[in-house]
């Protein structure tokens, strides 16, 4: 009986043993595979998606100044002094964030605080590069329709393609991680042009996105 049960012990000794191993394995690699396992968060380190869409608005200021020259029909004054203004502008639009890279499009509405524009409105489309923490390079093509109190009440919208650059940084990109957070809000800095570079408008304001 002796000799029956310690044969058996022996025979199932090749089972207990890798079942006792794997157990104690088990409660030591376990955090090990989780975290070799686990995917990876999917989005950029402000919190904004990696992928998908991300909808915007924002404000801001500036100033614009047209060419003396012929630009789009609008008059060459008879003065001699260039078409100019203060600006205060709304936009909203959506960026499509596509790993390191990101394309969008953008509409914005400008009134002139001061100087010869009254309104501008129009459209443009981004494109560019997301860099550093939170922030973007980008290249915008787009149309835009300007009309000046100038000219007078019943002066027509004047419009032409416009090109512009610009940089959008986030909080962290500006030294502000610990104070806001993952707020959502970046500084934007660009210049567009009217008509093939006659115009100079540069621009700065904050962009809250969602």
């Amino acid at each position: 009986m002796r000799k029956l049960l310690a044969a058996a012990a022996f025979a199932a000794l090749p089972f207990v043993v890798p079942a006792a191993q794997a157990q104690d394995a088990g409660t030591d690699s376990a955090p090990a595979e989780a975290a070799t396992t686990a995917m990876p968060a999917r989005t950029a380190p402000d919190g904004t998606r990696a992928f998908g869409i991300e909808p915007y608005i924002g404000i801001l200021g500036g100033y614009e100044r047209f060419d003396r020259q012929s630009n789009a029909g609008i008059p060459i004054p008879a003065s001699g002094k260039a078409y100019d203004g203060a600006l205060v502008q709304g936009v909203a639009g959506i960026n499509i964030p596509l790993g390191p890279v990101f394309v969008g499009a953008e509409g914005n509405v400008a009134k002139g605080i001061k100087g010869d524009i009254d309104w501008e409105y129009g459209a443009a489309g981004r494109f560019g590069l997301r860099a550093g923490e939170s922030g973007m390079i980008y290249g915008k093509v787009g149309y835009q329709w300007v009309n000046f109190d100038a000219l007078g009440n019943d002066s027509r919208d004047y419009h032409a393609m416009t090109y512009g650059a610009g940089v959008e940084v986030g909080p962290r990109d500006i030294g502000l991680g610990g104070v806001t957070g993952n707020s959502g809000v970046r500084l934007r800095m660009e210049i567009n042009t009217f008509n093939n570079a006659k115009s100079f408008r540069p621009m700065a304001g904050l962009i809250a996105h969602f």
